[in-house]
């Protein structure tokens, strides 16, 4: 549980570990890849550019009319009151007409757009069209959804067709020769080829590769390149344009668009106009005879009925019914109200209240009666106010009072029956009008009726006539409903490719491609790659060594490293860069073992083969020896035997004198080879059971007698982990070092390096990093995993460690 946790300490220490400034650092030493990223992406971009046809654009202006505003209308002007039609001019519909498929169809037939033709080019085939296109090709017998293809080749009057494709199938043996202006017949029906008239070269051009296409496809093609827009909101300015590989092809096909589009609106103008003649011509022929069939019915009717003027009497006799019905309404609404009054004061448990003066009754008797009422109860109330209801004054005021109220009511009731004698005699008046009217109600109806259908048909008749003169004149006046602004133009310069953009677009793909590669790798990268990835340890950090050669990379196996010569790399009087480190790295490890630093026991070991140990071991020792230090270096790697490559392999060493092949342990001592104060211990014969040599008790007596004579004594171990060797040498080491391959040993090795610290595995446990770039941040490069290949044979090792 304990190593997961760490685990994970690790792995979230080097994710924050890695910056932006550790990306740029790799991408400056990476340097290379953009260059060849950034060639081939501008080369590419480079022949893209060449390789694609340029483009150019065309564009025109015009005006649509809005015939709304004139005194004549070609379209509708003779229904506008009529309401038929509308007359203004709709520019949104006029853009929707012109950019529609039927008026672009017959533009590409008018250009023969659906016959193209190339010939070779140097990156790309150019279009041929206009002045530069020798030959025109007519198919007589190909219909509009058919395809065909031909190469021709001309030769002074004759043209060789080959190459003949038809509907996608290609026929064989289709090679044919005719004579120009010729009908050649061929499996795609007959084939004319004519010289184009407005050719300008002073030689044909050849070959010329002809394609017929479909009608619809073309059609479609040019009616999503053309674009129609406003150019205002506020205005009626129409702006058109196109795109197309040949400039007098776009012009072309916007001056076409605009005579088409003008030849179908007067069409439709013209067809409107008469067509609205034929109707109204009718319909006054239809009209003209129903007024006349109108007019002598209402002479023969009056004449043989003898009527008079029924218009005026039948006027008279409805206003009198009509003031007569009025006065009845105005009676019973005053009966209504003298009886509401009479009930009011009838029922009225107040015998002193006031009375309403104001209430609709047309009686001056009645309304003096209330007046007078009125004024006396509030006399009265006064007193009773000042007073009591017992004053003699008073009671003679209550009679005086009931006796007017008294006198009201009567007055109403004289009133009421005034007022329905009245309305008796108006209602027999009314009655009697009534009769007066309906005495003749068929004839007054009759004539009424055709009077006014002779009236509706003379204004008809009159309105067809003034407007069948109008629609004589727009007839003869039509204009088109458009006027160009601008004629297509445009710049000579395409709008596509956009070299600028291409190429630019090009170099930050090939400045990107690298750095998403890089980015890629490092967060892929799972390997210890220089101190900040072992900073977590808390084992004492003893320095780093770079490397002392320069990484390559073989040209085939990208991955795996060249062999590199082991080599003394520290040398008196050196100041490079690997001398000092290793000047830094013996200070420090001066530091730790302090001043007993003497007679000490220093073994070298590591997780990984390949490691560098024996590079450092070697290296270090002769650091100690420059500075005047007694140092032996042992190879106790009884497996591997690296160091005893190094010095030629000698024949015997320490492992004939564990087994006892060697009775003294000094006979295999090779003394001062690389420095005075420098001795090695091969090990001689490779031993079958290196582990039970490393337990015999020669070994701890070798160590004892070697503390007497040397300062320092240096071991060069296998690995830890693979075999057992290191953990049995490690009870007679006063030091560890604890060798980190930059871009070797997996980050998820580091907690089980950190437990070999925190559980005391070793004595003095120390880490030294080998083998980091000389520049100094990441490591960048990676060297090849390779298997530790450990036997108990003879002669059986793993590879050689490199540094």
């Amino acid at each position: 549980m304990e190593i997961i946790e760490n685990t994970n300490k690790f792995a979230q220490k080097g994710e924050e570990l890695f910056s932006i400034g550790d990306l740029l650092r790799m991408c400056i030493n990476k340097w290379y890849w953009f260059i060849a990223t950034l060639a081939i992406s501008l080369t590419l971009g480079f022949l893209y550019i060449k390789k694609t046809p340029p483009t150019y654009i065309r564009t025109a202006s015009l005006m649509i009319k809005d015939d709304s505003k004139g005194a004549l209308s070609g379209e509708s002007g003779a229904f506008k009151e009529i309401g038929l039609m509308q007359t203004s001019t709709n520019v949104n519909n006029e853009i929707i007409t012109m950019k529609s498929s039927d008026v672009m169809t017959e533009v590409v037939k008018i250009l023969g757009l659906d016959i193209s033709y190339k010939t070779d080019g140097r990156f790309y085939d150019p279009v041929l069209y206009g002045r530069i296109l020798p030959v025109i090709v007519t198919f007589e017998s190909l219909g509009n959804n058919q395809t065909a293809s031909f190469k021709i080749t001309i030769s002074g009057t004759e043209a060789t067709i080959s190459n003949l494709i038809v509907d996608g199938k290609e026929i064989q043996d289709s090679i044919l020769i005719g004579n120009i202006g010729e009908p050649i017949n061929t499996s795609a029906g007959t084939i004319t080829i004519k010289v184009n008239p407005y050719y300008s070269a002073d030689s044909i051009i050849t070959p010329i590769y002809v394609s017929k296409h479909k009608l619809s496809d073309v059609v479609a093609s040019y009616t999503k390149a053309l674009n129609v827009s406003l150019q205002d909101e506020k205005s009626s300015v129409v702006n058109l344009s196109i795109s197309d590989v040949s400039i007098q092809r776009a012009e072309d096909i916007l001056n076409t668009l605009i005579a088409v589009y003008n030849k179908k609106w007067m069409a439709d103008k013209n067809q409107v106009a008469v067509s609205t003649s034929d109707f109204i011509n009718d319909r006054l022929a239809i009209i003209e005879k129903e007024l006349g069939n109108v007019e002598a019915n209402i002479s023969e009717y009056k004449s043989k009925n003898l009527l008079p003027d029924i218009q005026s009497a039948s006027s008279m006799y409805q206003s009198q019914s009509s003031e007569t019905a009025t006065r009845i309404i105005d009676l019973n609404t005053q009966i209504s109200m003298a009886r509401y009054i009479k009930s009011y004061m009838a029922s009225s448990s107040d015998d002193f209240r006031l009375f309403p003066s104001n209430a609709g009754i047309d009686n001056t008797l009645i309304a003096s009666q209330v007046s007078n009422y009125n004024s006396m109860v509030l006399e009265r109330n006064s007193l009773v106010s000042n007073s009591s209801e017992s004053n003699p004054i008073i009671s003679d005021m209550d009679r005086t009072l009931a006796a007017m109220r008294a006198a009201i009511l009567i007055s109403i009731d004289e009133y009421i029956n005034t007022l329905e004698i009245q309305l008796s005699d108006l209602q027999k008046t009314e009655d009697s009008i009534r009769k007066r009217i309906a005495e003749s109600p068929s004839q007054a109806q009759y004539l009424l009726s055709v009077e006014r259908q002779q009236k509706v048909k003379e204004s008809l008749y009159i309105f067809l006539l003034q407007k069948r003169e109008e629609n004589e004149l727009s007839q003869a006046f039509t204009a088109y409903n458009t006027r160009i602004i601008n004629k297509p133009t445009g710049s000579m310069i395409p709008v596509s490719p956009q070299s600028r953009n291409i190429l630019l677009l090009a170099f930050i793909i090939g400045l990107i491609i690298p750095i998403a590669s890089i980015f890629l790798l490092e967060m892929l990268n799972t390997r210890v790659r220089s101190k900040k990835d072992i900073e977590s340890l808390t084992a004492p950090y003893i320095g780093e060594i770079p490397l002392s050669y320069k990484k390559k990379r073989h040209f085939i196996m990208r991955w795996k490293q060249h062999e590199e010569k082991r080599e003394m790399v520290v040398q008196e009087k050196n100041r490079n860069v690997i001398n000092e480190a290793f000047r830094v790295v013996r200070t420090n490890f001066e530091f730790i073992l302090g001043n007993e630093g003497k007679n000490k026991i220093v073994m070298f070991t590591s997780v990984n083969q390949g490691s560098g140990k024996t590079f450092i071991s070697m290296n270090l020792a002769m650091a100690f020896a420059i500075k005047g230090k007694k140092t032996i270096l042992i190879d106790l790697d009884l497996r591997k035997a690296a160091l005893s490559e190094f010095l030629s392999s000698p024949k015997y060493g320490v492992s004939d004198y564990l087994n006892g092949n060697v009775a003294d342990y000094r006979e295999t001592i090779i003394r001062g080879k690389y420095h005075p104060c420098l001795d090695m211990m091969p090990v001689g014969t490779l031993p079958p059971n290196p582990a039970e040599l490393l337990y015999d008790s020669r070994l701890c007596h070798m160590f004892e007698m070697l503390k007497q004579e040397y300062d320092y004594i240096f071991i060069d171990c296998p690995p830890m982990e693979i075999v057992a060797d290191s953990s049995i040498i490690a009870q007679y080491a006063d030091m560890t070092v604890f060798v980190i391959r930059a871009d070797l040993m997996e980050k998820s090795m580091l907690p089980i390096v950190e437990s070999y610290y925190t559980e005391k595995q070793f004595h003095n446990m120390a880490i030294l990093l080998n083998g980091t770039e000389i520049y100094g941040g990441y490591g960048y490069h990676r060297y090849g995993y390779y298997g530790y290949g450990y036997t108990y044979g003879y002669g059986k090792g793993y590879i050689n460690d490199n540094q």
